[in-house]
């Protein structure tokens, strides 16, 4: 039987068309590889790329696109609103069909060695690829971003997996691991950033810190605001959409709103969801709303109205929606 990875690498890019249309061409024209979804954000000045493809075909498909990004991005001039480290910042693998985690760790070290030898720059690994527990969770690792690097680096407990423990100017370092599948969901608010990121730290796990956990397991978050959109969000990553649902996420940011008098103004998808996901909060609002719908295709129009999930692009479930 077929296998199936998905692979989701974030270039830092998110203005100049011609880099992420280079990124998205060198992706799809990889064999193997079918491009799924490109989103790219301005303010965050960062793109997510998400493709499929078999382990060996999605390894070379991140490669290809991380030798045109060694060549058209140069991180020392990077701007942005979302946390960076690297030309390619983050790249994950993830087990789709037929594939265990421990062949999407593989898919990671392959990459993570590989990049580190052609392109010279330092990797590291994180997730279930992470070789100490100290680097398993994303922002431990990226912890003072790319302005951080040149002291980080010097430090023998940050010396990369893989590559040099040098700092390499134009592109920074990259992170790359193997994980389940992540929801990235960003929430609309009419505010300033440091509300949002108020509500941000009461809710994602992490909280404020070790004695000031967030009430969402598996749930990380911040606050930060879109300068094309004129609004606030709160922008979070589902890790486990079983443990803390997509609905929940919402009402949740939605309550911590309300008491502080602020709107909500709809919501975001960035990149492809499970339907399970849209489903689960369908069946949600059913119940809260006490509404009888049979269809499938119109529990989802309902989800995309109660999330104002179409409030700053149309929502085309046919293209975000995986099975």
């Amino acid at each position: 039987m077929a296998k199936l990875v998905e692979c989701v690498p974030n270039f830092s890019e998110g203005n100049n068309k011609e880099v992420i249309d280079a990124v998205g061409q060198a992706i799809s024209r990889t064999p193997g590889c079918v491009l799924l979804d490109v989103d790219a954000g301005a303010s965050t000045n960062r793109t997510v790329y998400t493709f499929v493809g078999s382990p060996e075909a999605v390894v070379e498909g991140a490669l290809s696109a991380a030798r045109v990004a060694g060549q058209l991005i140069d991180m020392s001039r990077h701007k942005g609103e979302h946390p960076r480290m690297g030309a390619l910042d983050v790249c994950p693998f993830v087990p789709v069909m037929n594939v265990s985690m421990e062949e999407c760790v593989t898919c990671a070290h392959i990459f993570g060695q590989r990049l580190a030898e052609e392109l010279g720059v330092p990797v590291y690994l994180y997730g279930a690829a992470a070789r100490e527990e100290s680097r398993k969770a994303l922002p431990s690792i990226r912890a003072g971003e790319y302005e951080a690097l040149p002291e980080k680096l010097a430090k023998p407990e940050w010396a990369p997996d893989f590559g040099p423990p040098t700092f390499v100017p134009r592109w920074g370092a990259t992170v790359t691991g193997a994980r389940t599948f992540l929801i990235a969901y960003n929430i609309n608010l009419l505010c300033t950033k440091e509300l949002a990121h108020r509500i941000a730290l009461n809710i994602r796990e992490q909280g404020r810190g070790p004695d000031q956990p967030g009430r969402l397991k598996k749930v990380q978050g911040i606050g930060w605001y879109l300068e094309e959109e004129n609004i606030a969000q709160v922008s979070t990553n589902l890790l486990d959409f079983e443990t803390t649902p997509l609905h929940t996420v919402y009402e949740e940011v939605c309550r911590d709103a309300e008491a502080l008098n602020l709107p909500v103004v709809g919501s975001q998808l960035v990149g492809l969801i499970p339907k399970k996901a849209m489903l689960d909060a369908a069946e949600f609002y059913m119940k809260k709303e006490k509404l009888f719908i049979l269809e499938e295709e119109q529990k989802i129009r309902l989800v995309i109205s109660r999330l104002g999930l179409d409030s700053l692009s149309p929502f085309h479930p046919r293209e975000r929606i995986i099975e």
